[in-house]
């Protein structure tokens, strides 16, 4: 009869282990996915450090949609998102855009905030090209520009200034390669961004879907563009 209620037991354990234990890990990983993404959220912005100094972006002048020149100094006093994209690209550039008109939509109205598009294929995307799509994309802010220029001079903001990849590929679709990483600017022009769980700047916030990601970087960046709007 003892051997009987030992194997009882060790079958309840077996069904626990099975069913139970696993719904407990499960909600301690979200339950720790949460509090860091929280705790993330309410901390000040990090700077974003280069040889231990804190980066600022480098000088520029480019065309836009409306063929006015653009520099660096025109988004002094306002809190800008940049990204590297073409207006022929098939595939997340769309998507980028469309995560970027949140943004607009959110703070589009404001003196203090913008946007700077650069096309990373500039011989196809002159300014009435760019025009053309920000008319498709519905833009209304003043302060979205869409920019182009020198070749050279748009792939070293990428590849140097941001640190943002950005390349000709033949071989991939649309012909160019990219990142469809978004850079968040403070008013001062020094690139901001909040920290992981370890207290690392995550330095860039990805603009399109992640799987498996509660909070996506375009819901983190319409937080924090509002805490530097708010706060500094």
């Amino acid at each position: 009869m003892r051997r009987y209620s030992y194997i009882a037991v060790a079958f309840i354990i077996l069904i626990f282990g099975i069913i139970v234990v696993p719904r407990i890990v499960t909600r301690i990983q979200e339950a720790d996915r949460v509090d860091t993404t929280r705790l993330s959220a309410e901390m000040p912005l990090a700077f974003i450090a280069l040889n231990g100094e804190a980066k600022r972006v480098p000088d520029f002048v480019f065309t836009n949609q409306d063929n006015r020149l653009i520099s660096n100094e025109d988004y002094l006093g306002k809190v800008y998102v940049v990204e590297f994209f073409f207006t022929t690209c098939p595939t997340i550039c769309p998507i980028m855009n469309t995560n970027m008109k949140r943004l607009e939509n959110a703070f589009g109205n404001r003196d203090d905030f913008g946007i700077a598009s650069f096309t990373i294929d500039p011989e196809k995307d002159t300014p009435a090209q760019l025009k053309k799509y920000a008319e498709n994309l519905d833009v209304f802010s003043q302060n979205w520009h869409f920019l182009t220029g020198n070749i050279d001079n748009i792939y070293d903001l990428a590849n140097k200034g941001f640190n943002i990849f950005a390349g000709i590929n033949p071989a991939v679709a649309g012909g160019f390669e990219h990142q469809g990483y978004f850079a968040l600017v403070d008013k001062n022009g020094y690139l901001r961004s909040r920290t992981d769980q370890f207290g690392n700047p995550i330095v860039y916030y990805l603009g399109i879907p992640e799987d498996e990601i509660e909070v996506q970087g375009t819901d983190m960046l319409l937080e924090d563009v509002r805490k530097l709007l708010e706060n500094e």
